[in-house]
């Protein structure tokens, strides 16, 4: 996997304008996220107090250092991206903070490349990693996933379709992704052969792949790109925030859970699957969601390394 290179940030945390964060990796099972209402980022969430059986199963050199370091790459909004003065928030962010919180310790989230989150839990940087990864196998062969949230893939292009874009056959066009994600491997593994077995070209370069969905959507905006995929409640927040520039197209599809990351066989595991149980269960959960537009998108239990593929 590629590292990924700064680039200049055109929109931060609900600011308007042309620029619009996307997510990586798509996703979900029997759940679509896509709709919600409008995200609030002022929007309280009630305080989460420490739940004692959980904290029990925290390790003894988490709990002593009292925090759980996350590793989250903050370029896609509504998930984890950077409010005006530089402070990540979003859906993962405060979740982070309500499972450190129920284990009894404070979230420490730090910005960072998605393709760098995974070796950095290899080489213990973080303990956590919550960047709207896509739970499935090839993950889970070198980490746990702990599912937390259901999304699906989905396609956008400029206002009005003008170039005539059919969502199921994008053969030949111009289509923008973000490195390293599940759409990406979705042109390259499937797309690309199934024009190829039409008789058809491809889509472009396997895709026109940037480092941060930002890029991504820079890319339709400006017309240098048909169209773009990413996952399906970044697309519908694209939208929302593109001051009528963009416009979904066709359904959302691939369904599939996000997983938080962490070390394989870690003893850190069964505790956050705990907490993010008993924040589904309290209501903290589907609190935290409604604030960020993207309640749809709810499970109702929270898995160990449950893919299906």
């Amino acid at each position: 996997m590629t590292a990924r290179t700064q680039r200049t940030r055109l929109l931060a945390a609900g600011v308007a304008a042309v620029s619009v964060s996307l997510v990586l990796s798509g996703c979900s099972s029997s759940k679509s996220s896509e709709g919600g209402g409008a995200p609030n980022a002022s929007a309280t969430v009630n305080a989460v107090k420490a739940d004692d059986k959980l904290v029990a199963l925290v390790p003894a050199d988490v709990k002593s250092a009292g925090k759980l370091v996350v590793g989250a790459d903050a370029s896609y909004a509504p998930d984890e991206f950077k409010d005006d003065s530089g402070k990540v928030i979003g859906m993962d962010v405060d979740l982070a903070d309500a499972i450190a919180a129920k284990l009894g310790l404070k979230a420490e989230v730090q910005d960072s490349g998605f393709t760098a989150i995974i070796p950095g839990i290899q080489s213990n940087k973080f303990q956590l990693g919550m960047s709207s990864f896509t739970d499935n196998k090839e993950r889970e062969q070198v980490v746990d996933m702990v599912t937390y949230f259901n999304s699906g893939s989905a396609i956008a292009v400029k206002k009005g379709n003008p170039n005539k874009i059919d969502p199921k056959d994008l053969c030949g066009k111009k289509v923008a992704v973000q490195t390293g994600t599940t759409q990406a491997d979705e042109i390259k593994d499937t797309r690309n052969p199934d024009c190829a077995k039409a008789g058809k070209p491809g889509i472009q370069n396997d895709g026109d792949k940037f480092d941060l969905q930002t890029d991504v959507t820079n890319a339709v905006v400006s017309g240098r790109d048909d169209a773009m995929m990413a996952d399906s409640q970044v697309v519908d927040y694209a939208i929302k925030q593109s001051g009528g520039q963009l416009e979904k197209l066709g359904d959302t599809y691939g369904v599939a859970p996000y997983g938080v990351a962490l070390a394989k066989g870690s003893k850190l595991t069964p505790a956050v699957q705990g907490a993010i149980q008993s924040l589904i269960d309290d209501g903290t959960y589907k609190q935290i969601l409604t604030k960020w537009g993207v309640e749809a998108g709810a499970l109702d239990k929270s898995t160990v390394n449950g893919a299906v593929s």
